[in-house]
């Protein structure tokens, strides 16, 4: 396909046009961390708190219905953006929120003394400290998938980890330290062989390329707005009707009920409505909402090739460099990991920031996979669709000076 230059879509995005650090324009590479807001979601969130501001599905005025519907709307923008239906869209906190629901909600529920959770080592914090719980509160046990030398989860090695008492799969779509994507589709056959469940951690995933959970036959699939040029504070969990169902909600109040009685007795609303207890953050799902149609209007496939392309670009200047080590070379998404020779990584990350370039160093809330790769930590530079070659020429060149004396220079 034709790569189109997407950096064009700067002129989009207020921070761009301003904003410095250090005393040099702002090259903005942690798009893995939160990435930037574009005018049409700022403008989206501006105009519910200056001209919308009212509580939704609760008030009898026609203010309220209308923001009401534009917020049920947004189930439907969501049903487009990942390919389901709009009652499967569960409006959570983001990806963590969405990954302990679905761990007490279902995994604590349906899980039994030596039943399996698949997962790996290369998993974020908030898809492995939940299971953890659940293993220990239901007896279940934790297996890894084995990694390839180059830290990939392969198909073929979930095959060989698969048994009948693996009852789910929790993966990352796309690891948030060394950027490899999985065949979810693939994966997904291979659990559902097993009898088992597929849950995806689309956090890393969802905002980079398309993907269709009806197509994939994904069991449920957690992301969050922030990470796809949305606010802070608004998610998804994705679920199958069947299972979403049968789920418990962790939170019951306003909202999430039907009706309830003096004895005690509550009858919950359906799905989604029953996960959805008290006011949820209407200005962050509304700009949830415009965030999915920005991207939509760009198209995924337009970004994930653009993102490529670039990465593909840096990384080859960076395999020239004598004082890099990367780790990634060949990721198929936006992340670029590597250390400095010599350089401790939190001190790389510093001294990149003197020189007006945001990153993040460390192990990223990755914190089993440092093992795997024998190193303490790495710097990771994330880029998206609004970065550009100008931006990695800046970066290159800091490269070239990151030495001990120059980073530790930062601190003195």
């Amino acid at each position: 396909m034709e790569i189109v230059d997407l950096s064009v879509y700067r002129k989009d995005f207020p921070m761009l046009d301003h904003k410095t650090m250090n005393g040099y324009p702002l090259v903005y590479f942690d798009n893995a961390a939160t990435t930037l807001k574009p005018r049409a979601v700022i403008d989206t969130v501006l105009k519910y708190y200056e001209d919308e501001t009212t509580n939704v599905e609760r008030g009898d005025s026609s203010l309220s219905a209308m923001v009401s519907a534009k917020y049920e709307n947004v189930r439907k923008i969501i049903g487009r953006f990942i390919g389901c239906d709009p009652e499967e869209v569960v409006y959570t906190s983001g990806a963590t929120g969405a990954l302990n629901l679905l761990a007490y909600g279902y995994a604590e529920e349906y899980l039994h003394e030596g039943d399996v959770i698949l997962t790996s080592e290369e998993e974020h914090a908030s898809d492995l400290l939940p299971w953890f719980r659940v293993c220990g509160k239901t007896g279940a046990v934790i297996r890894y998938v084995p990694l390839t030398e180059t830290g990939r989860i392969t198909p073929e090695n979930v095959e060989k980890a698969m048994d009948g008492q693996v009852k789910l799969v929790a993966l990352a779509g796309v690891s948030n330290v060394l950027g490899y994507a999985l065949d979810l589709k693939e994966i997904a056959r291979i659990a559902h062989a097993h009898n088992a469940l597929f849950a995806v951690d689309g956090a890393q995933a969802v905002p980079h390329f398309r993907i269709d959970v009806k197509d994939a036959d994904i069991d449920f699939l957690a992301f969050s707005s922030h990470k796809m040029c949305g606010p802070t504070g608004a998610g998804v969990l994705y679920g199958k009707k069947e299972l979403l169902k049968k789920m418990k909600p962790l939170e019951l109040g306003g909202g999430s009920n039907a009706r309830f009685e003096r004895n005690g007795k509550i009858i919950l609303r359906e799905i989604p409505d029953k996960f959805e207890a008290g006011t949820q953050p209407i200005e962050g799902i509304l700009g949830m909402g415009a965030a999915a149609e920005y991207l939509m209007g760009i198209g995924l496939e337009n970004i994930h090739a653009y993102e490529r392309k670039l990465r593909d670009e840096l990384v080859e200047r960076m395999r020239a460099m004598d004082n890099i080590v990367l780790y990634n070379p060949d990721a198929e998404t936006g992340i670029v990991t590597f250390n400095v020779k010599g350089v401790f990584p939190q001190d790389a990350g510093s001294y990149l920031s003197s020189r007006g370039i945001a990153l993040r160093s460390g192990q990223h809330c990755a914190k089993i996979l440092p093992d795997f790769l024998k190193v303490p930590g790495t710097v990771r530079a994330s880029l998206y669709f609004y970065n550009n070659r100008e931006e990695c020429e800046r970066f290159l060149k800091a490269l070239e000076t990151c030495t001990v004396e120059n980073a530790v220079s930062v601190f003195l």
